[in-house]
């Protein structure tokens, strides 16, 4: 209970929210300046979790308003088959993954980045795709089709900067040089796949599993009966 109100006045100290609001502001300088930003970011604790946090779940809502609100001329959404935690999945499942593996991949290699820094360098890398993503969401509902080519250009280059700022955010983090860094995503590309195919595998098994104790429970159901 002591806990929970030291949290409770924290939450309510204007200190609080000052330091995520500057911490936030900050990604605006890190994808312009990502060696600088991202160094600082961790060995000068110039980010925070709380930021990080928001600058994810604003990536998620942004790629679920772009196909709600997206002209039909550039997306064309059957809402019917389309299932909301399903895409959200799609962004946060790959992100997580992704963490874990590249994480669990440096450890080995002598990266410098821990699980938390990992996490909070993708967070902030991520930051050019609502900034992008949503001014242009609201465009394509003014333009006609054939003027819309700026729609895909501007989209392309949020997801591009994206790749180049998580490349920088490893690299800055695990105090790699350029080569390794791009070795090591390779690794961690690999290890996502290997991830996910156990995963998979292991689900499927425990799905089995469930569905032979199933048929089992109900033929000795109707043996009883």
């Amino acid at each position: 209970m002591n806990y929970m109100t030291k949290k409770l006045a924290k939450l309510t100290q204007k200190e609080t929210y000052t330091h995520f609001l500057q911490t936030l502001r900050y990604s605006l300088y890190v994808i312009w300046h990502p060696a600088d930003g991202f160094w600082d970011l961790i060995h000068a604790k110039r980010g925070s979790y709380a930021a990080a946090n928001f600058i994810v779940i604003l990536t998620l809502l942004t790629h679920v308003w772009k196909l709600q609100f997206t002209s039909f001329l550039f997306i064309d959404v059957n809402w019917e088959q389309v299932n909301i935690f399903m895409e959200i999945a799609t962004i946060l499942l790959p992100l997580v993954v992704f963490v874990l593996c590249n994480w669990g991949v440096t450890t080995l290699f002598d990266g410098k980045g821990h699980l938390g820094d990992v996490y909070m360098g993708s967070a902030y890398a991520l930051t050019p795709y609502p900034l992008i993503q949503i001014p242009i969401i609201i465009l394509s509902n003014f333009v006609t089709k054939e003027e819309g080519t700026f729609y895909w250009v501007f989209n392309n280059i949020s997801l591009i900067w994206c790749g180049i700022l998580f490349i920088m955010a490893m690299m800055m983090i695990h105090a790699y040089s350029f080569g390794k860094t791009l070795l090591f995503t390779v690794f961690t590309v690999f290890g996502m796949l290997v991830f996910l195919f156990i995963m998979l595998l292991f689900f499927s098994l425990i799905s089995q599993g469930i569905g032979y104790f199933i048929s089992l429970g109900r033929e000795v159901f109707f043996r009883l009966n």
